[in-house]
């Protein structure tokens, strides 16, 4: 399976994003800051995101990003492809050359177990991630950690 970090941090920050929208624009170090990524790095995966028309970006003082469509009409699975990824569980990547050329004997196992993922990914939404109490819950303490961290000496 190749569900990579890159794929992964993607999705976090676009639902930190959309946790958080109702305050303005969100700036790529408050993200960074919560989700414990570095901040070069997200500004790597914004520009993606923005590129395919899912982030856009706030100028000047308090900028920062801002989500580019409704919650509901993001799923996971465009974040996932709009920074290069996709969920893959073949070893060839699709190809069907996985044994010397030729098409392994689980090819198709392993397409259909890909396929499926990517349904299951197209089928939640960021709206849908919001709704969960348990995200909320996470998104709350993060929110204090944060706050207790800026007022510690």
């Amino acid at each position: 399976m190749r569900l990579t970090t890159k794929g992964r941090y993607a999705v976090t920050a676009m639902l930190d994003i959309a946790l958080h929208r109702e305050r303005g624009p969100v700036s790529v170090a408050e993200v960074a800051e919560r989700q414990g990524i570095s901040s070069a790095y997200l500004e790597q995966l914004f520009s993606k995101l923005k590129r395919a028309g899912l982030l856009c970006s706030v100028r000047g003082p308090g900028g920062g990003y801002e989500l580019a469509a409704d919650l509901a009409d993001v799923n996971v699975s465009h974040i996932i492809a709009a920074v290069g990824e996709g969920v893959d569980a073949t070893r060839c990547k699709g190809t069907a050359d996985c044994q010397d050329g030729a098409t392994c004997l689980t090819h198709d196992l392993w397409t259909a177990l890909s396929s499926r993922i990517d349904e299951f990914l197209s089928g939640v939404t960021l709206a849908d991630l919001v709704a969960q109490r348990d995200v909320r819950h996470v998104a709350h303490r993060q929110d204090s950690d944060l706050i207790a961290a800026r007022t510690v000496p």
